[in-house]
């Protein structure tokens, strides 16, 4: 899958987030498609770093903590962009819950058929 189809995945899972979580705000598409591509700049540059702080909590923890994890790069988005704003650490818990889940429910959805089983 392409960048421009993961940044729009990640946008609509913003959205989404938006939707169903009080505490999450952006402010319009612009604002989602900047937050898309900030959140996902976090992902690709801080989260590792973060993982491989927090292993061995994350392995105490039988890998919950990695919900904390993705909760903080939410944060971290929100703290970067001024038009995306997260009320909180709950808010951020359960944002993340549901940027994971529709993320990777629109990329089965989007990707097609798995290739790699011919």
């Amino acid at each position: 899958m392409g960048f421009w189809a993961r940044t729009f995945i990640t946008a609509f899972a913003l959205w989404a987030a938006t939707q169903v979580v009080p505490g999450i705000h952006v402010g319009g598409l612009l604002g989602l498609l900047l937050a898309a591509l900030v959140f996902g700049l976090v992902n690709a540059v801080v989260r590792p770093v973060l993982v491989l702080l927090s292993l061995p909590l994350t392995i105490v923890t039988l890998g919950l903590f990695l919900l904390v994890v993705n909760a903080a790069m939410l944060g971290l988005t929100a703290l970067l962009l001024p038009g995306f704003r997260v009320d909180g650490f709950w808010p951020a818990l359960m944002g993340a819950i549901v940027v994971s889940l529709v993320s990777w429910g629109a990329a089965r959805v989007f990707a097609g058929p798995d290739v790699s089983n011919r």
